[in-house]
């Protein structure tokens, strides 16, 4: 198996984007609070999960969050197709662990860009 990736993606509207900039912490979209744990996408994943669970949607922004400020709370788990998701358990998202963020873009080739920092 491959390293893991240092980094991971939560793909939010709007709404929840503002609310992760003022209060400092996203305590979950519904299907996190459904689920349990705040659902985030690598980068070799983000484009797909763009298209199956936000498909039609505008509006919307990407931050790419530090998976090392997590410990114990995240958790790799088989998902989509037998794939390795980041899942955060036990805790909001916190502004302090989000290295960059922006609108969701994509490029030429129809790929989510992923947001830079600085």
């Amino acid at each position: 198996m491959s390293e893991l990736p240092l980094t991971a993606y939560k793909v939010l509207t709007a709404e929840q984007m503002a609310t992760l900039e003022a209060d400092g912490s996203f305590e979950g979209a519904p299907v996190d609070l459904a689920d349990g744990y705040i659902h985030l996408s690598t980068a070799a994943q983000l484009t797909e999960t763009v298209d199956k669970h936000f498909a039609g949607q505008s509006d919307l922004h990407v931050a790419a969050v530090d998976l090392g400020s997590f410990g114990p709370g995240l958790k790799w788990e088989e998902s989509r197709g037998g794939q390795l998701f980041p899942h955060l358990y036990g805790g909001p998202l916190l502004l302090e662990t989000v290295i960059a963020y922006g609108p969701l873009t994509r490029g030429d080739d129809g790929k989510v860009a992923l947001p830079v920092a600085g």
